[in-house]
């Protein structure tokens, strides 16, 4: 890629991909693979198969570049390809595996106001961050899109609605209903966490 290309702006590089130039195309997917795979392993937590789906997302988007018409920006047109690819990946496959690692929402600990520092604090603190990863895995397939997109990735309501396809209200209900599921199914720990503090 010569550094020309680098220096070009997305809508650009848009532009001339959908004039057939592969290379243009490429730039972009090279500048995007990293945010996209990280959405999508949000959603999986399985490293292949993010991979694999990123991969596709590119693929569909490259064979439906005649079909962007910038409504949107580029980079939420491709989020909007990742997250439906995944969710059509997770529903054929009749199981829902996305996971979000607790890691990743460390706001749910502070809640939880666990004492880490002793060896009782850390033993719940384990079996806390355990039984997180499996709340989330019980949300359904919706809410853990936009959970992950808003939670996870830091996105706003607006932005996470542009990539699902849904208004802005959606997204605020699904993100309560989610945060109510998971309030419901943690507070035995929570109280637990609390307990040991």
């Amino acid at each position: 890629m010569n550094d020309h290309m680098e220096q070009q702006a997305d809508d650009v590089l848009v532009a001339q991909a959908q004039n057939g130039e592969v290379d243009a195309f490429m730039e972009l997917a090279r500048r995007l693979q990293e945010k996209v795979q990280a959405v999508i392993f949000g959603m999986t937590r399985n490293r292949e198969d993010a991979g694999d789906l990123t991969q596709e997302t590119f693929m569909v988007a490259y064979r439906s570049l005649g079909s962007f018409r910038g409504n949107s920006s580029f980079y939420t047109w491709i989020y909007r390809i990742a997250v439906n690819r995944t969710l059509n990946f997770l529903k054929k496959r009749g199981r829902e595996k996305g996971r979000e690692d607790y890691e990743d929402n460390r706001a749910f600990l502070d809640n939880a106001e666990v004492a880490s520092r002793s060896p009782e604090g850390e033993a719940v603190k384990t079996e806390l961050r355990a039984n997180l990863k499996e709340a989330i895995d019980g949300l359904g397939a919706p809410y853990r899109a936009a959970f992950n997109l808003v939670a996870v990735q830091g996105m706003s309501h607006g932005q996470a609605a542009a990539i699902l396809g849904c208004s802005e209200n959606t997204v605020s209900w699904r993100m309560h209903k989610a945060r109510k599921m998971l309030q419901v199914r943690l507070k035995p720990y929570l109280e637990e966490a609390e307990n040991a503090s």
